[in-house]
């Protein structure tokens, strides 16, 4: 017996949020990707998301009052080095999750749960502008000579579909597909303040072995996100920002959804130095949609990075 195409176009439309809950989907929001570092800088961190969400489907849907509940660790990998004279970065994330989802089916009480590696992400970004490739000496005469300064970036990410997925369950840690996201980013810095702005574009690459043995594919998703940040003198910094996605419709089957995404986020975190080359973060990240289908949540961080 197929399964019912109904929830099928309900649940596919939440396929960015299922099984990555806790890292927000496709669409990030994230401070202080451009700043300016020593090349030959490795730094590596450990951190914990956790994330709640209530699931927002038309009244037509099967399921009713569907909540989510993510716990996310992530190990992470940083480097900046050389690349023509510019300062160039790459981050490598890996994702273990813990993840239930309970709601109404049909009206009775039905819940599930998922416990594995979710997409990891390899990115590449270089600062072409205002962030030449120095370390040591060079790299604090620099900064201390440029107080103010504007920085131009650009990068390009990929999710790879190496996550938990099973074609024959409809909730999975992975989306087996890539996701590319190319970005461009101006950052602008005066003494104590900086101020972010980063244009994103999510390509997705099709599902082919989608529940019910259907294909999901989906159109780019647009994002938009800005950041201010203020860093004192002790080296801890505070930052506030917002990101709004929009765009990002799904066709399941050959048929469209008409599920196009109108997604905002806004949070703040802050960070401390400990000791030389140690760091913490916290932080909080709401999530709303504006769509008739979607997810609002709620998301707490914690992190911990040493640079080597």
């Amino acid at each position: 017996m197929s399964p019912d195409r109904r929830l099928l176009r309900h649940l596919a439309t939440l396929l960015p949020w299922l099984g990555c809950a806790g890292l927000l989907g496709a669409q990030d929001i994230e401070p202080r990707r451009w700043t300016h570092l020593p090349v030959g800088s490795h730094i590596l961190g450990v951190g914990y998301v956790y994330t709640q969400g209530e699931l927002r489907l038309e009244p037509a849907s099967r399921i009713q009052d569907a909540d989510v509940e993510m716990h996310t660790v992530l190990l992470s990998y940083n480097h900046y080095w050389d690349l023509f004279g510019n300062t160039a970065r790459v981050d490598l994330l890996l994702p273990f999750q813990h993840g239930r989802w309970e709601g109404l089916l049909d009206g009775a009480p039905a819940a599930t749960s998922r416990e594995g590696l979710g997409d990891p992400l390899v990115r590449l970004s270089v600062n072409l502008v205002g962030a030449p490739a120095l370390a040591g000496r060079e790299f604090v005469d620099y900064t201390r000579s440029q107080p103010s300064r504007t920085t131009v970036g650009a990068a390009v990410g990929v999710r790879l579909p190496l996550g938990e997925y099973y074609e024959d369950r409809l909730i999975n840690l992975g989306q087996n597909r890539y996701t590319i996201e190319t970005q461009i980013g101006v950052l602008h810095t005066v003494p104590g303040w900086s101020y972010e702005v980063t244009g994103s574009v999510f390509v997705f690459t099709d599902n082919d072995e989608f529940f019910g043995g259907t294909t999901l594919e989906q159109d780019p998703l647009y994002a938009v996100q800005a950041h201010v940040v203020r860093t004192f003198p002790s080296g801890a910094w505070l930052a506030a920002g917002a990101a709004y996605g929009f765009a990002g419709q799904s066709v399941l089957g050959g048929g469209s959804l008409d599920d196009d995404r109108r997604n905002l986020l806004y949070g703040a975190s802050f960070g401390l130095p400990i000791g030389g080359a140690q760091s913490v973060r916290i932080g909080y990240v709401r999530g709303d949609t504006f769509a008739d289908v979607g997810m609002d949540s709620h998301s707490l961080l914690l992190t911990w990075a040493i640079r080597l």
